[in-house]
């Protein structure tokens, strides 16, 4: 007799399609046919296509805020995080679309979001200020990913960015005074970048003086 599919096999049967065809390739009667089965035994872990990316998203966080060092200051421990979060969503094609709009309530989600309130409640915010915040980081970060890995590779932004820069020049001045900026794709910079001013606006809610 046959032994029932184990439900973390499905979900990794799941991300090999998602690395091959991207989210839009992710079917349950893909998935099935990938492990040999037919899709209605799926439906005993799964009962839909969004119950088994919601799956995904959790499993690809799983790492994501593991290892706290004890002590360490607000600010490092939300770019940890955050840092984490990223690497987590590019380790897998369309990742971070893969995590935008799951609601989820795991052991997974609830460590990093004590991890994230425990730094910033620690150091005198609020909790409803702390709250928010953390899942302000994690939508900035799943945002910057979804248009990192959307980048197109074929040099089609060559041609774009022609069409840009005659535009800027002619046209729209301030555009053209920054207009080195567009022919960069320093991923990591403008991320770090991004983060740290982010960090530094939390930095101006501590409680202490101005």
């Amino acid at each position: 007799m046959r032994q029932p599919i184990a439900r973390e096999n499905i979900v990794e049967a799941a991300f090999r399609i998602l690395d091959e065809a991207g989210l839009e390739g992710i079917t349950l009667r893909k998935v099935a046919c990938s492990l040999g089965i037919r899709a209605p035994s799926l439906y005993w872990h799964f009962k839909s296509k969004q119950a088994l990316i919601d799956a995904m998203a959790d499993a690809m966080i799983v790492d994501v805020a593991r290892t706290i060092p004890a002590g360490q200051p607000w600010r490092q421990t939300l770019l940890q995080i955050a840092r984490e979060f990223r690497t987590a969503f590019k380790a897998r094609r369309d990742g971070a679309r893969v995590y935008a709009g799951t609601f989820l309530a795991t052991e997974n989600v609830l460590r990093v979001a004590e991890a994230s309130l425990a730094a910033m409640i620690g150091a005198g915010m609020p909790a409803r200020f702390a709250a928010t915040t953390a899942m302000d980081l994690v939508y900035y970060t799943m945002g910057f990913v979804i248009e990192e890995q959307s980048w197109p590779g074929d040099g089609s932004m060559e041609a774009l960015g022609e069409v840009f820069m005659a535009l800027a020049e002619e046209r729209f001045p301030h555009c053209w005074q920054a207009r080195e900026v567009w022919g960069e794709i320093d991923f990591d910079a403008r991320f770090e970048q991004g983060l740290g001013l982010m960090l530094d606006g939390i930095a101006l809610r501590l409680p202490g003086p101005a």
